[in-house]
């Protein structure tokens, strides 16, 4: 049970920006040069209005998920983030609006880390059980180098119906602490009957708006 990186740690993601003067509902002519509007903000930072190409944003996303540093390139500067909100089209599901957040590399932060269950469970492939993910994300500190990419659960343990895995199950890692309760449900796998139980799922990053986005961003 532990967390891998997509990419290599020592790999160096970069995503070219401009500063962005346009705001409102002016925002579509750069939306139609194939332009994605985009902030910048962080603790002790002066929070940038900028633009990057979209082409390049989604290449970028793919590489680095949830949890990767990218580097934006602004002017002269090479600036550490995380992405932290994607605004996407409630139609089109095309990407409207960008926030990233400004990190500092020497310092922990806190971030959510999607789960992966990975395995085959007797309960499942034998008995007919159902698996149920409960919690889709951890609560994880750590350095920004240090964030996996995802957190890898062993379903193979769970050998019976009604079994769970909680996040005091978890092997610990000298990388990153979870944050998460540890009295909290992962997931676990039901009878089938149950399958219909709506899943308690936490907020990931990035998180996904679909509505339109407002004036002056």
């Amino acid at each position: 049970m532990k967390g891998k990186k997509s990419h290599s740690s020592t790999d160096k993601v970069s995503l070219k920006a401009e500063l962005r003067t346009i705001f409102g509902k002016k925002l579509n002519k750069v939306r139609k040069q194939g332009l994605v509007p985009g902030n910048i903000f962080g603790p002790d930072f002066k929070s940038k209005s900028i633009s990057v190409v979209y082409k390049d944003l989604v290449k970028t996303y793919k590489m680095v998920g949830e949890t990767g540093i990218v580097y934006i390139s602004l002017d002269k500067e090479n600036i550490p983030v995380l992405i932290k909100t994607i605004q996407k089209h409630p139609l089109s599901s095309s990407l409207l609006h960008i926030d990233f957040r400004k990190i500092d590399l020497s310092k922990k932060i806190e971030t959510n880390v999607p789960v992966k269950a990975v395995g085959i469970s007797e309960a499942v492939s034998q008995k007919a059980g159902v698996l149920l993910i409960q919690s889709e994300t951890l609560l994880v500190e750590a350095l920004p180098e240090d964030i996996p990419s995802h957190i890898e659960v062993d379903i193979t343990v769970i050998k019976d119906i009604g079994q769970e895995i909680k996040v005091s199950d978890l092997k610990k890692s000298d990388k990153y602490e979870i944050k998460t309760p540890i009295e909290k449900v992962i997931l676990g796998v039901v009878a089938h009957k149950e399958e219909s139980i709506v899943p308690e799922t936490a907020v990931a990053a990035p998180e996904i708006i679909t509505e339109a986005v407002k004036e002056g961003e």
